[in-house]
């Protein structure tokens, strides 16, 4: 389990999510795009939803838990990539796309 951390608060997720995020978040800062993100949060102590505003003036981080690059699926990234994209902004979703494709060169 990674951990985001996005101005002072952190969010525990998984690396291979936080390396899907980086990819699509990076992206969309390059080209000074600011967005909603924004997920449920299920645990023993926690049923909520979550909604965050990235932008370019607040420090973000991703903390992987793993040394090596999780696979990536860029059918899930370009779903992502394409709710960013939209008025609601960037929602995460489940994978439920199979691993399809690697990272372009």
């Amino acid at each position: 389990m990674g951990i985001l951390h996005y101005g002072t608060q952190t969010f525990d997720m998984d690396d291979r999510l936080l390396a899907h995020l980086q990819m699509i978040i990076g992206i969309k800062l390059r080209r000074s795009e600011s967005f909603f993100m924004t997920w449920n949060e299920s645990s023993t102590s926690v049923d909520a939803r979550r909604a965050i505003w990235i932008d370019n003036g607040v420090p973000i981080y991703m903390e992987y838990d793993g040394r090596l690059q999780p696979p990536m699926n860029m059918d899930w990234a370009e779903k992502l990539a394409n709710s960013a994209n939209k008025g609601g902004g960037l929602i995460i979703m489940a994978e439920d796309i199979p691993l399809t494709s690697e990272v372009p060169e």
